[in-house]
């Protein structure tokens, strides 16, 4: 009898060359052992062993009758049906790691008011000489202190048929009348030029900060005299690009109404670039460009930025809405000559620098600017309002709301 072949690799594996049994080696009444067929899927359990002759078959196994549920909920098999019952911690453990539930998004409330008024200086460099075009932007909305001093009563949100409490004051009242006219010249300012050069950010902000401190110390006893809250504004030193209350801004000079009540932006680099080139014209230029936006800044305070805006937003025609734009900046520029005319014996405008101070109220006309807008005043205005600010050292010298309209063209 021939000997047997050695067993190969895998002879004594289910399915393997052991598995096979000759056909002459198989006794009467054994079947052949089941193979797995090809098309079972994967996932089916191994068969049972073959019982031997005479023998029982063992018990067959239980099965899992756990879920097996994929990405798409769809039914696996050896699974029950649909998904898993809303107690099974091991689900939800699952769905808490690896299908979180999503964060709900809230969007920011922007603030009404947050811009209140902006007052856009443009300096423009042109043959070593530099063009303030300061433009005041309506807006739509915002909110101001009430310039009577008188507390706005608050909704309940129920239905009352009583009638306004008090009496309010009409906008041609808040710009004509305004208490602060009749509250007296500023005293005398001992307010030296801040001895900061622009060569820096941090000089510019310096500067600013210390002009700012002089301007408060003059202006605030007008301010409260007239019966209005007094407020320093608040001073924000930007770059180019930076973001800022009234967005983002390129080499302007603004004032916002925001969280602070008020802010004074002032730019600082094209400063620190000209000013090896121009050191009067720019000293000028910083002095003039912020009393201006501190003029606004007292408009705030009083009232009437909010009022003469308004009055704007109704004029009967556009030429009438320039002539209210212009006469709100041409008070700007007034109240800021006053400052400086309270601290000439501290911040004398002479020589060099009041030549360059003069120019730059002649440049910024009007009929000087690129687009020729009328809505700041000529330069012949400018001078006449500025100068007479200069001289008189009072308030009441700058209602241009009730001037006639040739002077404020």
């Amino acid at each position: 009898m021939a000997d047997k072949p050695a067993p190969k690799p895998g002879h004594f594996l289910p399915g393997g060359d052991g598995d096979q049994i000759a056909g002459d080696d198989r006794k009467p009444g054994v079947s052949a052992p089941s193979t797995a067929s090809s098309n079972a899927p994967s996932g089916a359990p191994l068969a049972a062993p073959t019982p031997r002759l005479g023998g029982e078959a063992p018990p067959t196994p239980p099965q899992l009758s756990g879920s097996r549920i994929d990405s798409r909920r769809t039914t696996l098999p050896g699974g029950r049906l649909g998904p898993p019952p809303a107690d099974d911690r091991a689900a939800a453990a699952y769905r808490e790691v690896f299908h979180p539930q999503p964060v709900p998004f809230v969007p920011k409330q922007r603030s009404k008011g947050l811009i209140a008024l902006m007052v856009v200086a443009v300096l423009v460099f042109l043959g070593g000489g530099a063009t303030f075009a300061v433009k005041v932007l309506s807006s739509p909305s915002f909110n101001l202190p009430n310039p009577n001093g008188t507390p706005s009563a608050k909704s309940s949100g129920a239905p009352t048929t009583k009638g306004p409490i008090g009496k309010g004051t009409p906008g041609t009242d808040i710009v004509g009348k305004n208490p602060i006219y009749a509250a007296g010249a500023l005293a005398v300012a001992k307010c030296p030029e801040p001895a900061f050069r622009p060569t820096s950010m941090e000089n510019v902000r310096s500067y600013y900060q210390a002009l700012t401190a002089c301007m408060d110390k003059a202006w605030e006893p007008i301010v409260t005299k007239a019966g209005f809250e007094f407020r320093s504004p608040n001073l924000v030193i930007f770059s180019d690009g930076d973001e800022t209350a009234c967005g983002v801004q390129h080499d302007l000079a603004l004032y916002c109404q925001d969280e602070h009540g008020g802010s004074a932006t002032m730019p600082w680099q094209e400063l620190v670039e000209e000013y090896p080139k121009n050191k009067a014209e720019v000293r000028a230029e910083m002095a003039q460009s912020f009393g201006f936006v501190y003029g606004v800044h007292l408009q705030n305070l009083t009232g009437m930025a909010e009022a003469s805006d308004n009055l704007a937003d109704t004029a009967a025609s556009k030429a009438a809405q320039l002539e209210m734009n212009r006469r709100a900046a041409l008070q700007a520029y007034c109240f800021g000559a006053v400052f400086f005319g309270a601290a000439r014996t501290s911040f004398p405008l002479r020589g060099e620098l009041l030549r360059q101070w003069n120019g730059l109220i002649q440049r910024r006309g009007d009929e000087n600017t690129k687009d020729k807008v009328r809505d700041h005043g000529s330069s012949k205005s400018l001078a006449l309002w500025m100068n007479q600010g200069l001289a008189t050292t009072n308030p009441g010298s700058c209602n241009t709301f009730v001037a006639a309209s040739a002077k404020v063209s």
